[in-house]
């Protein structure tokens, strides 16, 4: 038990998460990371699977639909947005904005961020269609064209563009809640 427990531990400091940079041929699923998706997947479901990863550019209602709906619905339900940094962001004109979602299906940061993330944009009432998801492997990469001009390190990053110039980034964990780094970035941004 006591050696258990000391594997745990260590595999909490020493898997990188989703910042992962292997190859996918040399990447297996760790029993963490299992673990972690127990209570999220569908009896039978490991995300882990490449067969279970979306890539490419891919349309935010997949992620509504099965396997992903357990964690997507679980997770956009369940948000609760802080009103005081809503508010502010109810006062921003979204009308100049777009935003890329880049994210892994198999990635716990990606099935936690994500549904927060289009919660928010659901309240604020931010257009679906000034929305791309971009879904990548777990070395980060995908088959699309411009992808290796995103510089992407880690995910899920959500980046937000004025006027199609970048304004700003969320990478992986929001710096203080995706809703206030949103309102953060565009104001970093008002001119």
């Amino acid at each position: 038990m006591k050696n258990i427990f000391i594997v745990t531990i260590l595999l909490t400091f020493l898997l990188p998460g989703c910042k992962t940079t292997k190859t996918v041929a040399d990447k297996k699923p760790s029993d963490a990371g299992i673990q972690a998706q127990k209570d999220e997947t569908p009896k039978g479901v490991n995300f882990s699977d490449q067969t279970t990863w979306i890539l490419g550019y891919f349309n935010p209602t997949q992620l509504a639909r099965e396997p992903y709906d357990v964690w997507y619905t679980k997770g956009f339900d369940s948000y609760i947005p802080n009103s005081t940094s809503m508010n502010m962001l109810m006062d921003k004109d979204y009308s100049s904005l777009s935003i890329k979602v880049v994210m892994g299906t198999w990635c716990p940061d990606s099935r936690r961020e994500v549904p927060r993330f289009m919660k928010i944009l659901s309240v604020w009432q931010f257009p679906v269609s000034k929305l791309t998801f971009i879904g990548v492997d777990n070395a980060k990469l995908s088959p699309v064209g411009e992808y290796n001009s995103l510089d992407i390190q880690r995910v899920p990053t959500f980046i937000i563009y004025k006027n199609n110039i970048e304004a700003g980034r969320i990478i992986e964990n929001p710096t203080t809640s995706l809703e206030q780094d949103i309102v953060n970035i565009l104001n970093r941004n008002e001119k």
